[in-house]
């Protein structure tokens, strides 16, 4: 495990040095300007990094939003600096590139910028559309109505996702006219103070249906007690090993895996009315099958963002059995969210935001 966060953080490092060296050289400035630049990008990581040892709690709310909203946005940058430098190597050893090129070099500093300020641009604008995606769960359960769900994970509220913000989510979620909201993991992003200083529990009021929810790994960074006294102040039913029957549907809500605690999925089913149709909220979409062999009709899950932006996207999906989105096994159906919210800085490119609205109904 040591030997594992070692190999990690030189890796880190010296990525990091092998991007900065390229920028210098390749910027067509004077000296004074160069290392003005690669300044500024050192601090930006050395904020990011300090920010994750709780730098931001003891800065003004405004300045800690926007410091964290650098320091995480350049952490895309970092990723397609890095792909660029890269290709431009690789093209240099086998001689369609010129070696001209990564030295002080106007065209190449102009290209890579276009190019990383226009995925920006549209990463951005594609984050703040949310994707409303529409789901039809039938079942030969016994059910009194239709019920209309409103699905949601991965909020991350917090420095970058804050009150406004939630407050435009709120409307989004009451338009669905909902007669329930689950939410799988992750409503906090990592500190209680942006929450707690506009209060964004009262928010949570304003929805018109009630909220259900399981933990995320996220809930464990903030400090678990911490969060569960949010959830409750939020008046969000938190489901923490546990259940709840509203209806004809039964809400199972595992703890999640961050917990030396959780409960095998079949202790928490004990008991459970299986004539009722049974929906499981779990975090992190690991080990799918344990669901299918348990009897539940529907699983929740979210944790993974779908990688967030391109090409992380691709080493999420290798990462698991279902990264993203609807996926069936035996009667079992499942959805894996890419999640509503962010962590880190509000770009999505390859990938979406997105809630789910599912109804419930008997099949005719």
């Amino acid at each position: 495990m040591k030997l594992g966060f070692l190999f990690i953080t030189l890796a880190i490092v010296a990525a990091n040095v092998y991007v900065l060296w390229h920028v210098y050289h390749v910027l067509p400035f004077p000296t004074w300007a160069k290392w003005t630049i690669v300044a500024l990008m050192v601090a930006a990581l050395a904020m990011l990094i300090t920010g994750l040892f709780g730098a931001y709690n003891r800065m003004p709310l405004w300045l800690a939003s926007a410091a964290y909203d650098v320091s995480t946005s350049w952490l895309i940058v970092f990723l397609y600096l890095l792909i660029s430098f890269l290709l431009l190597d690789i093209g240099r050893l086998v001689h369609l590139v010129p070696k001209e090129l990564l030295h002080n070099n106007v065209l190449t500093t102009i290209a890579i910028t276009t190019l990383i300020t226009g995925l920006l641009v549209y990463g951005n604008i594609h984050y703040n559309n949310k994707v409303r995606e529409q789901l039809q769960l039938d079942t030969s359960k016994q059910l009194s109505k239709p019920m209309r769900v409103v699905m949601l994970s991965d909020l991350h509220l917090g420095y970058h996702n804050r009150k406004a913000e939630w407050q435009r989510w709120v409307k989004m979620i009451n338009n669905e006219n909902p007669d329930l909201i689950l939410v799988a993991g992750d409503i906090i992003d990592g500190h209680m103070r942006p929450l707690l200083d506009e209060d964004m529990a009262a928010d949570f009021h304003q929805l018109k249906a009630p909220v259900v929810a399981c933990l995320g790994n996220h809930e464990y960074i903030t400090g678990i007690d911490d969060a569960i006294n949010f959830y409750s102040k939020a008046g969000i039913t938190l489901l923490r090993d546990s259940t709840v029957t509203l209806g004809d549907l039964v809400i199972v809500g595992r703890d999640d895996r961050f917990s030396r605690k959780r409960k095998p999925l079949k202790h928490l089913l004990e008991g459970v009315d299986s004539s009722k149709f049974i929906i499981l909220l779990d975090h992190q979409p690991y080990k799918l099958e344990e669901a299918q062999k348990a009897g539940v009709d529907f699983q929740l899950s979210g944790h993974t963002h779908e990688g967030q932006v391109w090409p992380i996207s691709l080493i999420v999906h290798s990462m698991y059995e279902n990264a993203w989105g609807f996926c069936q096994k035996g009667d079992t159906r499942y959805y894996v969210s890419s999640g509503i919210g962010i962590w880190g800085g509000k770009y999505r490119i390859g990938t979406r935001s997105e809630y789910i609205v599912a109804t419930i109904q008997r099949q005719n």
